[in-house]
């Protein structure tokens, strides 16, 4: 047969892409689904294991199951368990020398018989780490060897030629992900502690920059008192520069807010600039936010309530701030 003759016959073998398509994600669903309903008390364990760790989780695998590895070593250590990823074939050549006796080594193998793995258990036992096996055959030699075995068992992998790591590979990052989350539920850890390991992204800024990180303070808070002429707030929202400015009682406390909004109100309304007290034309009651909330909270009340700014209070209701929607635009919140 030629080779033109072999492609067209091959051609006429393969299945339609979509078809194909689903029916990969349609059976690595399935051996999720009978993953989930398989799991026992060695996953409970895992995870207590894991909990009390006084050291580090380490996460070892060969090739594919490396890769997997690695993704749940950062898992973890995204969600506040000290984790990292150690070659396996690296381990034997010195960096075993990152184990203590207090870590926990999880070790991924498919067949439970990569040979770069089986090299290290023996000397990992000795330095006194204890062993997480997650392997695809219970009966393999890393399976009886582990302090914890976890089967990551597949039925068929999702490759048409029944050879590239597929379905197992789905289903050992599934269980990683669930041992990394139970964990994380089990630590109380919060969206905030999670912020905190991505001080660099929008998340850490959304939850861990406040208020007072970027609320304008001392002279530059635009403000007067109620009985300033209307010409007085303006000069004073000119020289602040926040579109705005806070009137304040005797104690500092706001009790009205005039904006450029007002002022443009005032002016059709025929107001008179020079005779008029800006405590006749403020909105009284201004909305104000404390401090310590959550810059991303500011952001919420000016969205709700159709405003570009904020007057910016303490416990006891005294103006200590003010910030636009420009400020939390370069602070890369919004």
């Amino acid at each position: 047969m030629s080779l033109s003759l072999k492609a067209q016959q091959a051609t006429k073998n393969k299945q339609p892409t979509l078809q194909l398509a689903r029916e990969v994600l349609l059976l690595e669903a399935n051996e999720i689904n009978t993953l989930a309903d398989r799991l026992d008390n060695h996953f409970t364990e895992a995870v207590a294991l894991i909990l009390n760790c006084t050291g580090r989780v380490v996460v070892s695998g060969m090739g594919k199951s490396g890769h997997i590895g690695g993704k749940i070593a950062s898992t973890l250590a995204s969600t506040g368990t000290p984790a990292f990823f150690m070659h396996p074939a690296e381990a034997s050549h010195g960096d075993l020398g990152m184990i203590t006796a207090g870590d926990v080594v999880i070790t991924l193998s498919n067949s439970g018989e990569s040979d770069e793995i089986l090299a290290i258990v023996t000397p990992l036992k000795r330095l006194g780490a204890s062993i997480i096996a997650i392997t695809g055959n219970d009966a393999s030699t890393l399976a009886k060897a582990a302090d914890i075995h976890l089967s990551a068992s597949v039925a068929k992998e999702a490759c048409p030629l029944g050879l590239a790591p597929t379905s197992s590979t789905t289903v050992a990052l599934a269980l990683g992900d669930a041992l990394a989350l139970c964990v994380l539920d089990q630590r109380d850890f919060t969206a905030e502690d999670f912020a905190r390991s991505h001080p660099g992204g929008s998340l850490g800024r959304r939850l861990l920059i406040h208020v007072h990180d970027l609320m304008r303070t001392g002279d530059n808070i635009p403000q007067v008192t109620a009985e300033a002429s209307l010409s007085q707030g303006l000069l004073e929202m000119t020289h602040k520069g926040l579109g705005l400015t806070a009137i304040v009682d005797a104690n500092n406390a706001p009790i009205g807010i005039f904006t450029d909004g007002d002022l443009r109100r005032a002016f059709e309304q025929n107001v008179n600039a020079a005779t008029s007290n800006i405590a006749d034309v403020m909105h009284k009651n201004p909305l104000t936010i404390h401090q310590a909330k959550l810059a991303i909270e500011a952001v919420e009340i000016m969205e709700q309530h159709k405003i570009n700014a904020l007057l910016v209070t303490d416990d006891a209701g005294v103006l200590v701030g003010a910030l636009n929607m420009h400020d939390l635009l370069l602070a890369k919140v919004v």
